[in-house]
């Protein structure tokens, strides 16, 4: 009897052992998953910063006016909502996984030649390929974080964008101080996606891991007239184009406004961009933890409100309230974006969720390709004067349409 019960107690005791490496080797699979993610959306960070903030010291070159940066903007984000809307179909056929790949590697390449391109018509052709590896990466790896992660890692997410927004801008901002050269810049970020490909294709066992997850939501390839009759559709992809025609003119025409208006060399201008961006990072890695007090509504407002006080203290007089009113126009941004795309399945359900995000995602790179070119215009005729005005009132039509967003969502679940 002794012999049995210690042998029983023994087997009870190697399942209970075997139970918890499966538990904790399941763990530590995600949690590396997720870590690869996260560098992935480093070099899309990377590469939505590199244009303003370069801009400044490049557009002589290639003689054309400063504006036109608005339309090198917009055709790069044509590529991404074309990318954007139509993910669901693509990645249904190929894996999130291919795509994510395949992405990384199109804007490495991309990045690469631009950096050797002399002449803006082949600026602009390049913009194609980067708006489309960019536009199917970030809705790729936001649905998936979506379904499989909590609200605080879709945060943290956002906030490795912003540590490679950070970064562009700020090794933009070295090579032009240290060797006047912006081309470098564009190629050294070039080099860095390449080994992020590297490492992606390391990591390619890994996402087994959660392919039997993955394969259990039940993901609709609704027509677009089924999804713009669900309710709040329509709401919510006017605020995805308005928050991004903020972040957007913020992130491409504060530098030009910090030279323009007030009276900041090219350089200091472009490092302190960096510090927009900086904002945004910061803002999301301290939203990740405020999203377990608060819902994501509440993130919501509370970025708003940041926002409109960092518009505030931009106009005041003094130089460096430019500059701590960037900071705070990016640390308002920092919590809206991730919250919303966080709540997309919550909103429109899990089933809709790759689907609607694939639009939002499209609306919100309309807002990123159309919002700048017409500030741009703007501003020519005007003046960079228009840019706390600007972003302002977008924030304002944003403020209006969350709050009818809400009410017709708490009046459909009633």
């Amino acid at each position: 009897m002794l012999i049995q019960s210690i042998t029983a107690k023994s087997n009870n005791l190697y399942r209970q052992l075997k139970i918890s490496l499966i538990k904790n080797g399941g763990f530590v699979f995600t949690f590396i998953l997720l870590i690869i993610i996260y560098i992935s959306f480093i070099s899309l960070g990377m590469q939505d910063s590199l244009h303003g903030t370069a801009w400044p010291s490049m557009y002589y070159l290639f003689n054309v006016p400063k504006h036109y940066l608005g339309f090198l903007s917009m055709i790069g984000s044509a590529g991404t909502v074309i990318a954007s809307v139509f993910s669901v179909h693509v990645i249904k056929r190929f894996g999130t996984r291919a795509i994510v790949i395949l992405s990384v590697l199109l804007t490495a390449i991309s990045l690469t030649i631009f950096s050797y391109s002399n002449s803006f018509i082949i600026l602009c052709l390049l913009a194609i390929p980067l708006g489309l590896g960019g536009g199917s990466l970030d809705a790729a790896l936001n649905n998936y974080v979506s379904l499989h992660y909590k609200a605080r890692y879709m945060n943290w997410l956002h906030c490795f964008w912003g540590i490679g927004a950070f970064f562009g801008s700020l090794i933009v901002s070295s090579f032009l101080l240290y060797r006047n050269s912006w081309s470098l810049s564009y190629r050294t970020i070039g080099i860095v996606q390449f080994c992020i490909v590297i490492l992606l294709l390391i990591s390619l066992p890994l996402w087994d891991k959660n392919k039997s997850k993955e394969n259990i939501v039940q993901h609709k390839t609704a027509g677009f007239k089924e999804l713009f009759k669900i309710v709040g559709v329509k709401e919510v992809l006017l605020i995805f184009f308005c928050y991004c025609a903020i972040e957007i003119i913020a992130g491409i025409w504060g530098a030009s406004y910090l030279v323009e208006v007030k009276g900041v060399s090219e350089d200091i201008a472009a490092r302190w961009i960096s510090f927009y961006y900086f904002g945004i990072t910061s803002g999301r890695f301290i939203s990740g933890f405020i999203t377990m007090k608060l819902t994501n509504r509440q993130m919501i407002r509370l970025g708003q409100l940041i926002i409109g006080c960092g518009i505030i203290t931009v106009v005041l007089p003094f130089e460096v309230c430019a500059f701590l009113g960037l900071f705070m126009i990016g640390l308002g941004c920092a919590p809206i974006f991730p919250s919303l795309l966080h709540e997309t399945p919550n909103n429109f359900g899990k089933e809709y969720s790759h689907a609607i995000i694939g639009i939002q995602m499209g609306s919100a790179y309309i807002g990123t390709s159309i919002m700048p070119p017409i500030f741009g215009w703007l501003a020519s005729l005007l003046s960079f004067k228009i840019f706390p005005v600007f972003i302002g009132t977008v924030l304002v039509i944003k403020i209006i349409m969350v709050g009818v967003l809400y009410r017709k969502l708490d009046k459909a679940k009633v």
